[in-house]
């Protein structure tokens, strides 16, 4: 049931690239119609998830290479089947939203169908080298759609992207072999037991690994520099799915693959990476208060928000783990409905500066209903009641302050300043007398406004009604197995000295 995920958008692709009597509108719309049935599927597979079974559901198990201890496993639990049906989702919405001129279609397509198997596939895979494989294979569409389709300074951006994102695969794909060969493990399948039997001194080396490969894949400072850049650079539907899905697998590959292999490590380091995620987000908000590009801004608030998931995930109770989880997915709706307005203003005004947008609200001249999209995406990323960011941080930060007070506390500022540097975009750009210059906007068609009222539309639902993402992710957040803190300077295995930050709470 598994695999029609990976598979079918696949082929697909293949489909697209090798029939060249295929029309760019033709292209488009078959792209869409495996997209949408895709998302489909998904949700169907979530229908049949039993809520209150933690353990893998819908496995599928293939022998493949068993001489080298890589098998097809695939397998879904509550951490990953959300993240699932977001990627079906935004990619419906970015092949919606493509425009119809864009050249060389076929291939733009393609690319978008084997970017979707590729983060279905990492999402699905239980065998650790078949997860990384899945990995590397989104980089390649990414890195082309950036480079083909992107704006002046794309070859730099896209370059920039593939250095950053090779040199993560490296230490992740180092930390895979080094667990596998230093516990002696038979294969290379997906089993936390495999870490129990190290010796804490050997587990923080290969936590530490893991954790700042996907650091650059989140991102998370100082490996953050590459988003700006690309997110300028790439087109509104490429943006869409960076901000959106993208940056997950580094968020999933802390929880998956950082807490869920190396749980005693986990709780020696937690406190540092508490530390780590107020950096992250108090530096984001306060880099985010000076840009004057409207996508840049954007950019590095999702610096700020993929924080709050690592401060989530260092408390590791079961309140913060499903914050996690909820703040991943709100944050992929949010961002990618705030990039698309910014491409439809983009798009009318050939501006995206703050310095020259000025009162774009205005009800007959400007775009007033895409202003109004943008003050719902602005309260919803600056947690206001009633959307879905307000949710996520909600549980995130009730989660977190019992394990990590001061650190929860500095992340809840990092909140507040997030409306500093939104309500100034929004004032910036859509309040005040429009100038001249931009008095004869084109007009925006439904058909360009339809994706951004879904995205808000769903945005309320789950600030409303949070129930029905947070059913599908307690059972495993709470089967999660947290070691409790015993830190080397009170008695651990550790046998050096590891310079201690006292754990709060």
């Amino acid at each position: 049931m598994l695999s029609p995920l990976i598979w079918i958008p696949a082929l697909s692709a293949a489909v697209i690239a090798f029939f060249p009597k295929l029309t760019s509108q033709i292209a488009r719309w078959i792209a869409f119609a495996i997209a949408f049935l895709l998302l489909i599927w998904s949700i169907f597979l979530g229908s049949q998830f039993q809520l209150l079974n933690s353990d893998w559901q819908f496995q599928e198990y293939i022998p493949w290479l068993e001489t080298l201890g890589i098998n097809y496993h695939l397998g879904i639990d509550g951490l990953s089947l959300p993240l699932l049906i977001l990627n079906g989702f935004l990619t419906s919405l970015a092949i919606y939203t493509t425009h119809p001129l864009t050249h060389r279609p076929r291939f733009f397509y393609t690319l978008i169908l084997l970017l979707n198997a590729g983060i279905s596939g990492a999402f699905l895979a239980q065998d650790l080298l078949l997860f990384f494989l899945f990995y590397e294979i989104e980089l390649i569409p990414l890195y082309l759609l950036i480079a083909i389709w992107g704006g002046d300074r794309r070859e730099y951006a896209a370059t920039k992207f593939l250095i950053y994102t090779a040199i993560s695969s490296i230490l992740i794909l180092a930390a895979f072999l080094g667990l596998v060969g230093i516990s002696g493990a038979t294969s290379f399948d997906y089993n936390p037991s495999v870490s129990n039997a190290l010796p804490l001194a050997t587990q923080i080396p290969l936590l530490l690994t893991i954790l700042l490969g996907f650091a650059v894949k989140t991102p998370l400072v100082p490996f953050h520099t590459w988003l700006p850049d690309a997110h300028v650079e790439a087109s509104t539907p490429v943006s869409m799915l960076l901000a959106g899905i993208l940056l997950k697998l580094g968020a999933y590959g802390f929880l998956r693959f950082g807490l869920g292999l190396f749980p005693e490590a986990w709780s020696v380091l937690a406190p540092w990476f508490a530390t780590w995620a107020v950096v992250s987000v108090i530096y984001g908000v306060i880099v985010a208060i000076a840009q004057t590009d409207m996508k840049k801004m954007i950019a590095y608030s999702s610096i700020g928000h993929m924080g709050y998931v690592l401060l989530a995930a260092a408390a590791a109770t079961p309140i913060s783990l499903t914050g996690a989880i909820v703040q991943m997915v709100s944050h992929g709706l949010i961002s990618s409905l705030l990039f698309l307005l910014v491409g439809i203003v983009y798009d009318k005004t050939c501006t995206r500066n703050l310095n020259i947008l000025k009162g774009l609200l205005n009800p007959e001249q400007g775009l007033p209903v895409i202003g109004s999209l943008m003050v719902v995406a602005v309260m919803a990323s600056a947690g206001i009641p009633g959307m879905a960011g307000f949710v996520a941080e909600f549980l995130c930060f009730r989660g977190s302050f019992s394990v990590f007070p001061i650190q929860t506390l500095l992340c809840m500022v990092g909140t507040g300043l997030t409306a500093v540097y939104f309500l100034t975009l929004v004032n910036r750009a859509f309040f005040g007398r429009l100038p001249e210059a931009l008095a004869e906007l084109p007009p925006v068609k439904w058909s360009e406004r339809i994706p951004a009222v879904i995205l808000a539309a769903i945005i309320i639902l789950f600030g409303i009604q949070p129930g029905w993402l947070i059913s599908k992710s307690e059972a495993t957040t709470s089967a999660m197995k947290v070691t409790p803190l015993n830190p080397p300077w009170k008695g651990g295995k550790l046998d050096f000295q590891f310079p201690p930050l006292p754990r709060e709470g």
